[in-house]
């Protein structure tokens, strides 16, 4: 193992009692076993703090925060941060899973690139466990290339510490504009080279990001308000946007 490959992984967890052992499990058996799991419970009226209360007393790898109140997945991921020890910071909702050896490819690969910002393919399945598509993204990506598409999803990403930090923002698409930001900080990302995907995530029924209108909408406040781009660029990357969400309609089909 090398010295400073330690890992925290985010969790938020909001009454997820139902599914979330599959993802702490899939955290706490990585081959890769220098690891932190800093569990974030935010406000959860189910068993959801016990079960993780539960997983702490077995395995000291495994802490937990306590949200006062319900303050959504943006807050809940800031203060995983905050808590976080690790060299590198990488994210896990309750309801997602990885391969056993996701960590361990991905620290190899970024060692050997020398990126600082990295992530990987994944499988998208439905409750009932059809698979519903592989979600396999470029082999690199540049800020300029995450304008047009989020390539990077948030249960495969993973960035180095001595990037330092930034604050997920309680707006649509958090998860874009936070993978927005680093890409930009680093010059970069890479996806891990593995032939199949080292995550699966799980397409609830009742996803927010399932609203095509409302993502559209809120990925023009994006270029405007949050990247602060002009008028006729913001239109140029709206319509690669619709393109690339049209295509990847098309391959999922």
């Amino acid at each position: 193992m090398v010295s400073g490959d330690r890992v925290s992984v985010i969790m938020p967890v909001y009454n997820a009692a139902a599914w979330m052992r599959r993802g702490i499990d899939s955290v706490l058996q990585q081959s890769h076993a220098d690891l932190e799991l800093v569990a974030i419970d935010d406000g959860s009226q189910d068993e959801s703090l016990a079960i993780l209360q539960a997983y702490a007393r077995a395995d000291a790898r495994v802490r937990i925060h306590q949200q006062i109140a319900n303050g959504g997945v943006a807050a809940a991921r800031n203060a995983g941060i905050a808590a976080a020890s690790g060299d590198y910071i990488a994210f896990l909702d309750a309801d997602d899973w990885w391969h056993t050896s996701k960590l361990e490819q991905q620290l190899a690969s970024m060692r050997a690139s020398g990126a600082l910002v990295s992530y990987a393919g994944y499988w998208r399945v439905a409750e009932d466990g059809r698979v519903l598509s592989r979600v396999m993204p470029p082999s690199h990506v540049s800020w300029r290339d995450m304008l047009a598409s989020n390539f990077i999803g948030t249960l495969t990403g993973m960035y180095a510490r001595r990037l330092g930090d930034v604050p997920f923002r309680a707006v649509g698409h958090e998860d874009y504009v936070f993978w927005l930001e680093q890409v930009r900080r680093a010059g970069g990302a890479v996806r891990v080279d593995t032939a199949e995907p080292l995550a699966w995530y799980l397409v609830r029924e009742r996803s927010l990001s399932a609203n095509k209108l409302r993502a559209a909408r809120w990925q023009w406040t994006i270029y405007r308000d949050v990247e602060k781009l002009g008028l006729l660029y913001s239109t140029l990357c709206m319509c690669r946007y619709v393109w690339h969400a049209l295509a990847k309609r098309r391959r999922a089909s």
